[in-house]
């Protein structure tokens, strides 16, 4: 929220509209009668923090493909970096590797993305770059809560719904279907999320989209499409938002089909199951020595300096063993 307010939202207010709408299974809330205050200035910094956020995703595949494939990383001067690739695929099934590789995933990005950000006394600072967040519904329900306290001032007021352009992202996967249907699968670990899923899909569907919320085991393989249960008919999702974390991939019964899937049926998925974007091992890469040229070839200079500034110095913490003349590129401790 920009600062400006009209009236307090009452706590009788708040309590019943979460009353009325749960978002998260089991959790409580303490409640405020305005929205989180940002100055104009944080906004700006926060746009930009994401289009830096977009790019260091494009950056991140880049990296990581030219790694595998034994490439040089950089324009005018030799560099080979296999040790990244090596670093990211570590404890990954062979089967989850390849899948992030194939040609048809080449150039996908997770559709939604969220930095998770500190507040600090010299600005944000980020944690994660999460893609596969929760909040989603949550952020708009409470963007639509707040609207008649703040009304212009609040962030997101005038501009498009994050209801519809959740929606939209979705259906541009499938730009040559008019009126696609969209599953969200939220497996079993991520279950804390499904009630804000679950309203966020009730949204669209009174906006008249064809979108539903289901669990992994609800939808099956029919040929090369997947299809869920609709009146005792199948249904061809067009669509699938996949709402589970990688590390759950086992549990997750439709993943083996979604592994081998045909390249239509890959492109289909968001995000894409490529557990190189979902490394917070990334922004440790993003401050090694090695490649601070390659990250300043592939970001735009406004973008490398946004993403210098937010990401905490890191390192890598790697349990081998070193010869006597080594150096341990490591922070001090103690001193």
């Amino acid at each position: 929220m920009k600062e400006a307010h009209l009236s307090a939202l009452s706590y009788e207010d708040a309590l019943q509209a979460f009353s009325d709408q749960s978002l998260f299974e089991n959790k409580t809330w303490r409640y405020s009668p305005e929205a989180f205050p940002l100055t104009s200035a944080q906004v700006k910094q926060i746009e930009q923090i994401g289009q830096a956020c977009y790019e260091f995703y494009k950056a991140q595949e880049t990296l990581y493909l030219r790694s595998v494939e034994g490439k040089n990383l950089l324009r005018n001067r030799p560099l080979k970096a296999p040790w990244v690739a090596a670093y990211l695929d570590r404890g990954k099934p062979e089967a989850l590797i390849a899948h992030a590789r194939a040609k048809a995933l080449r150039g996908t990005v997770p559709m939604v993305i969220r930095p998770d950000l500190l507040v600090t006394e010299d600005g944000f600072a980020v944690t994660e770059i999460d893609s596969v967040p929760g909040g989603i519904g949550l952020t708009a329900f409470l963007n639509r809560l707040y609207t008649d306290v703040h009304g212009d001032a609040l962030i997101g007021a005038g501009a498009q719904d994050m209801v519809t352009a959740f929606y939209e992202v979705l259906a541009s996967r499938v730009p040559n279907v008019s009126a696609p249907y969209v599953a969200i699968l939220v497996s079993d670990e991520a279950a804390t999320y499904r009630p804000e899923m679950e309203w966020l899909a009730s949204q669209l569907r009174q906006l008249g989209k064809r979108v539903h919320v289901f669990h992994p085991d609800d939808v099956m393989p029919l040929g090369d499409d997947i299809c869920v249960g609709i009146d005792g008919d199948p249904q061809k999702v067009d669509v699938i938002y996949r709402f589970w974390e990688l590390f759950d991939l086992a549990n997750v019964s439709i993943a083996e089909f979604l592994l081998k899937a045909r390249e239509a049926a890959q492109v289909r998925l968001t995000p894409p199951m490529r557990p190189f974007q979902e490394e917070k091992l990334s922004l440790a890469l993003f401050h090694h020595h090695i490649l601070e040229d390659f990250w300043r070839e592939n970001l735009s200079k406004q973008s490398y300096k946004v993403l210098a500034k937010v990401i905490p110095q890191s390192w890598v913490m790697d349990p081998v063993e070193l010869p006597p003349n080594a150096v341990l590129d490591a922070p001090y401790v103690g001193g």
